[in-house]
């Protein structure tokens, strides 16, 4: 995933495209940074780790683009809005709401769970099979809501 990344850089310099290559740099800094263990200790990153730090720099934009809407900032909400067009083409894709309560049901099953004290369970496998491929806070609602 780094290497396309890094080919995504070259090519955007090439084409000019600025605004693609402002977020392809943000995204390049933040798995450096990782590396470097800035905010924590220094971490070997592999593509699941390159998904966390996207996923992270996602939901700092959606909260973000909230904020600027609420300030009447349209225009850096839409700034807000193509990074996370940029950010969302590197990650898998989303499973729907259906697709959640299906595996979410599933898991229950398997594992037995019964009820609220099964939740930490539920969610770390669900957080072990399905990393990238879902909201865990939307996934927490339906796990929830089926160990009533």
């Amino acid at each position: 995933m780094r290497a396309r990344i890094t080919q995504d850089v070259k090519d955007a310099m090439k084409s000019g495209d600025k605004a693609r290559l402002t977020t392809l740099r943000l995204i390049t800094a933040a798995i450096k940074d990782r590396e470097l263990g800035v905010g924590g200790p220094p971490v070997e990153v592999g593509d699941a780790e390159v998904v966390a730090i996207l996923q992270k720099m996602v939901k700092q934009r959606r909260e973000s683009i909230a904020t600027y809407e609420k300030a009447g900032r349209t225009d850096l909400a839409d700034q807000e809005k193509s990074e996370i067009a940029v950010l969302e083409g590197y990650l898998p894709k989303q499973m729907d709401e259906a697709a959640v309560k299906a595996a979410v049901s599933a898991l229950i099953a398997e594992l037995g769970a019964a009820g609220p004290k099964d939740m930490g369970r539920v969610m770390g496998a669900l957080k072990e099979r399905f990393a990238g491929q879902m909201d865990f806070g939307r996934a927490s609602g339906v796990v929830k809501e089926l160990l009533k």
